[in-house]
């Protein structure tokens, strides 16, 4: 049998025994509608808050905040409705980035489609470690020190664009996360991501998440008018639902609609899983980790995990990286992180977990010095790995393909 295993922009073809196939796993198939009218209808009819056209009312400069080109946010499609409201105002467009580096120009074009060159002077990128652009607001109940980018304090009435989906320690994306830590400093993104060691930081979880609630925290301490606009896309990358409103309350049901799509039900767990990076959450090995994170909830004990993510942007925040190159084991690893912590610890801890449970290989652009540096085998051939993981296995192995693999959080099935 043929599978299609997403590369880049593109995809791999293997060839693999239908008979030892588990199961081929991506977001669920759910209705197509008309993307345009469900940005309409959300604005005109948002949820806990005026719509969009009271909203604006006043002559007060907008900031509007968006995601940055790791994240798949149809902010383009967004903007091609939100452009009517927004004429002949003053508009501040800033980017989200957290710990990021700043756009390239295809993902500047990707961001903001055709309106690019419209807007590309109304445009700042938030830099998280110019600490003489943050503004101290408080400390939350765990104690992070809330620092945030004086733009958002400087502006009475800010608009955000987000999209949700589920997020491997912060529950899911969007909402809160354009400000925390989209646009923070960094010492507030480090004591914020510190609380991610902590067990009860997975995806889906929201009630008890420490990470989630800090973030819930610092949103209770803005004295701004915001009105927030939470895409969910499906699995083709077209807009399955859009809630607009109150923050928190357009959050609330935009995590309801991301499950629909994003929880996917298995037969069981698998001896080895495939789980691949789709563009453009395949940038770098930071942003990468999210799909071993959701692949291993699909893995049997001591099973064989195989990472497809092309990482065309080398590291990423390299402080996890040297962490785990530094160590001899993944045991090590563990040990530093509880004896100090270093924003992108959180990240190492997450993988040194992965490689203390399981065999991870992983195909991808990055140099192989760099995965045996941090316990992992790079592979050359992916048809040829599989097939070998398989042999390994023995005759009743069988294999799991999580074809988007950052985003997709598999549940085994359970018979009522």
């Amino acid at each position: 049998m043929k599978v299609a295993v997403p590369w880049k922009n593109s995809s791999i073809f293997v060839d693999i025994p239908e008979s030892r196939i588990l199961g081929i796993i991506e977001p669920n198939e759910v209705p197509e509608n008309d993307e345009r009218l469900l940005v309409e209808e959300s604005l005109r009819e948002p949820i806990g808050s005026v719509d969009l056209k009271g909203f604006l009312v006043g002559n007060d400069p907008l900031l509007v905040i968006v995601n940055d080109g790791t994240r798949p946010t149809p902010t383009a499609g967004i903007m091609s409705v939100l452009h009517k409201y927004l004429k002949g105002m003053k508009v501040t467009y800033l980017i989200a980035t957290g710990v990021h580096r700043a756009p390239t120009e295809e993902e500047y074009e990707f961001i903001f489609g055709g309106f690019y060159k419209q807007i590309r002077h109304q445009i700042v990128v938030h830099n998280a470690r110019n600490d003489e652009n943050m503004v101290f607001l408080g400390r939350s109940e765990a104690g992070t020190d809330l620092y945030i980018n004086k733009l958002v304090v400087e502006h009475r009435k800010i608009l955000i664009i987000g999209s949700v989906e589920p997020h491997y320690f912060a529950g899911f994306t969007g909402g809160r996360k354009s400000f925390f830590p989209g646009v923070s400093s960094y010492r507030t993104i480090t004591m914020n991501h510190k609380l991610a060691l902590r067990s009860e930081a997975k995806a889906l979880s929201l009630r008890d998440n420490p990470v989630h609630q800090d973030m819930l925290d610092a949103i209770d301490l803005l004295d701004n008018e915001i009105f927030s606009i939470q895409a969910v896309l499906d699995k083709h990358h077209r807009i399955y639902s859009v809630s607009s409103g109150d923050i928190n309350s357009s959050f609330d049901d935009a995590v309801g609609k991301a499950a629909e799509v994003f929880v996917a039900e298995i037969p069981g767990k698998a001896d080895i899983v495939v789980s691949s990076v789709r563009y453009p959450m395949d940038i770098d090995l930071y942003q990468s980790q999210k799909a071993m994170d959701n692949g291993r909830l699909a893995l049997k004990d001591g099973g064989i995990l195989i990472l497809v993510s092309s990482c065309r942007d080398g590291v990423g925040e390299k402080a996890f990286y040297e962490l785990l190159s530094s160590c001899d084991s993944p045991s090590e690893v563990l040990e530093k992180i509880n004896q100090s912590y270093v924003l992108g610890y959180h990240k190492a801890a997450k993988m040194a977990e992965t490689c203390l449970m399981y065999q991870v290989l992983v195909y991808s652009e990055l140099e192989d010095d760099i995965w045996n540096s941090i316990f992992i085998k790079p592979v050359k051939d992916l048809q040829e790995t599989i097939i070998e993981a398989i042999e390994d296995r023995g005759p009743d192995a069988r294999v799991l393909f999580l074809l988007d693999g950052s985003v997709t959080v598999p549940r085994v099935r359970r018979d009522y």
